[in-house]
């Protein structure tokens, strides 16, 4: 660019300012540290800082009453958090510590911050499948539902102890277990022993429909006898093919006026789960549970039975059966038999297999 000499016209080339220059060179170190730092902050908000090894996801449990600190623990003990700083610099400024919420969090490879903490802050548990099968008593029940939910066993156990507390659900600490119906069920992770017994109540109501009440009805016999029989037949057979044959030669005993003679009554009497083949000396036990002593059911389920065996007893198979013995080829199954002629043959064949396999008690 030129311009002319005000007095004598001369044209001069007028030369570039240094600051003009300094504010370009200013310009572009501040456009290249704001490209610098809004890179680094959206590598600390969306860039992936979560690793969950070969796994795709893994499960992080928060306990109820954790704080910061604890989460951070869990997180790091586990190796999940890449890079610890970026990690906890966003969760300050997300006020993530003043927002834990407990729970079960299904944590995937290559979260960012952002989505962790998100997570987490929101509290978007996800739900845990809870199942409890081959149940005894409360105190198999409690020690399984404790391992998958966050309910302390010994808690579950003094509930369902307390007269006062399972009156208010129809049963007494005879018929407790009858409450508990076995499947598959989703609970958050945080429940507590209360939470599991009230969900399972509602369970129960369910399951208990019209149409299972009506045929409970039919057989004159109430909801506690159903699943009490049930359990007999539960601990008599693993195969859900023959279970209503079973029931139908205890409800025709019954009928008849029949002792029931259930040999897992007499296990359970004694207390000695390990018997695999009921003697004469077990049939003297002084228990209300000896079916062998006292006539009708037993005062409460011995196991709490699965919904196959509750409704072997609702649709028990009606026949002239009044006797069955476990098969000599120990397969599992039962042979039937109308006399006690018949029945003693079949059993003096399975007792001849229990001695030739040596089992004697």
């Amino acid at each position: 660019m030129e311009y002319y000499h005000s007095k004598y016209g001369i044209p001069i080339k007028r030369k570039k300012s240094n600051f003009h220059k300094f504010i370009i060179y200013a310009l572009i170190l501040l456009i290249l540290v704001a490209i610098g730092a809004g890179y680094l902050l959206y590598s600390v908000i969306y860039k992936t800082n979560v690793w969950t090894g070969e796994k795709e996801s893994v499960s992080l449990y928060i306990p109820t009453a954790s704080n910061y600190d604890d989460v951070k623990h869990l997180l790091y003990t586990q190796g999940i958090i890449i890079h610890r700083n970026s990690f906890e610099w966003l969760a300050k400024k997300k006020k993530y510590p003043q927002n834990i919420k407990p729970g079960r969090y299904i944590i995937t490879s290559e979260m960012s911050n952002n989505d962790l903490i998100n997570l987490l802050r929101l509290g978007e548990q996800t739900p845990v499948k809870v199942i409890f099968n081959n149940v005894r008593d409360i105190e198999q029940l409690a020690q399984k539902v404790s391992l998958q939910i966050e309910a302390d066993s010994a808690t579950i156990v003094r509930l369902l102890s307390d007269s006062s507390y399972i009156a208010g659900f129809g049963v007494n600490r005879k018929t407790v277990t009858t409450i508990f119906i076995p499947n598959t069920y989703e609970f958050w992770w945080t429940t507590g022993a209360a939470g599991f017994i009230e969900r399972m109540d509602v369970e129960y109501q369910l399951f208990w429909n019209d149409e299972r009440r009506a045929k409970a009805i039919e057989l004159k016999m109430t909801i506690p006898e159903v699943v009490t029989l049930a359990s007999i037949i539960q601990k008599e057979t693993n195969k859900n093919d023959e279970k209503a044959t079973i029931a139908g030669v205890y409800i025709n005993r019954m009928n008849k006026g029949w002792r029931l003679q259930a040999d897992p009554t007499l296990v359970y009497a004694w207390g000695d789960f390990n018997i695999n083949r009921v003697l004469k000396i077990h049939q003297k036990i002084d228990s209300p549970y000896n079916t062998y002593k006292y006539s009708g059911l037993p005062p409460g389920p011995i196991c709490i039975p699965s919904i196959a065996s509750i409704d072997a007893v609702l649709n028990y198979e009606n026949h002239n059966y009044m006797f069955f013995c476990a098969k000599a080829d120990m397969s599992g199954y039962h042979v039937f038999a109308k006399t006690n002629t018949q029945h003693n043959k079949n059993a003096r064949e399975y007792q001849k297999a229990l001695d030739e396999r040596r089992i004697m008690k």
